[in-house]
């Protein structure tokens, strides 16, 4: 199974940039995970369960829709429009300097569970440090990662300059299957979990009763195919 894939899209870092500074007098929110960081971790939304920029949640019960902010940015749009799959959450998130996200792991944040998280890094230098399961990842500004943050992950900032990328989530279907195969990644050849275990996790995904949870609960019955 692939922990992480680097595509082979590379996008414009001047236009990205010169959008996210259009963005820079809205409101930033501080990440509501405050005990998995210290320092200053903000975000702001392009897309939202309310269509409000200041919405950064990731869960919830109606669909995802775009923000007024998203609709002002074109070339972003664009990108975001070209990535297969039904798309959640999409955020601005800035990592200030002497910040650090401390190892962690994101439950259910994985492709092979049915979502995917995508990271296109817009600003960013050598001194960020990106650790997925203690590997040293080194991702560049205008590259798209997808990286599996149900594994242990941390990010330090010892730069002097804010870092931000752009984190549009989604959900897997077959059109997400075909662009993840084409750009190398490789599904495991075993189950993730045993049936037991894959039960429990269906019928707490039924209790949720939300188009993410059932979208959820089909990719795992597929695994008890396996």
């Amino acid at each position: 199974m692939s922990r992480y894939i680097r595509f082979s899209s590379n996008y414009d870092t001047a236009i990205l940039k010169t959008e996210l500074t259009s963005c820079l007098d809205n409101k930033w929110i501080a990440h509501f995970n405050q005990k998995d960081y210290s320092g200053e971790w903000n975000c702001i939304a392009l897309r939202s369960k309310s269509g409000n920029s200041s919405d950064i949640l990731t869960f919830g019960e109606s669909d995802f829709i775009d923000t007024e902010l998203l609709n002002e940015l074109p070339y972003t749009k664009q990108i975001i429009d070209s990535i297969p799959g039904k798309k959640e959450t999409i955020r601005y998130m800035a990592l200030y300097p002497n910040s650090h996200i401390h190892p962690h792991k994101d439950i259910g944040c994985s492709y092979e569970e049915g979502l995917y998280r995508i990271h296109i890094p817009i600003v960013t230098n050598a001194e960020v440090l990106f650790y997925l399961e203690n590997e040293l990842i080194k991702l560049k500004e205008g590259e798209c990662w997808y990286l599996d943050f149900s594994k242990t992950h941390e990010i330090i900032n010892r730069s002097k300059h804010v870092r931000v990328h752009l984190v549009i989530d989604g959900i897997r279907d077959n059109e997400t299957d075909e662009w993840f195969i084409a750009n190398g990644f490789q599904f495991s050849e075993n189950k993730m979990y045993d049936d037991s275990t894959l039960n429990q996790m269906i019928e707490e995904l039924k209790r949720m009763n939300t188009p993410t949870s059932l979208a959820l609960i089909e990719n795992l019955k597929a695994q008890q195919n396996v």
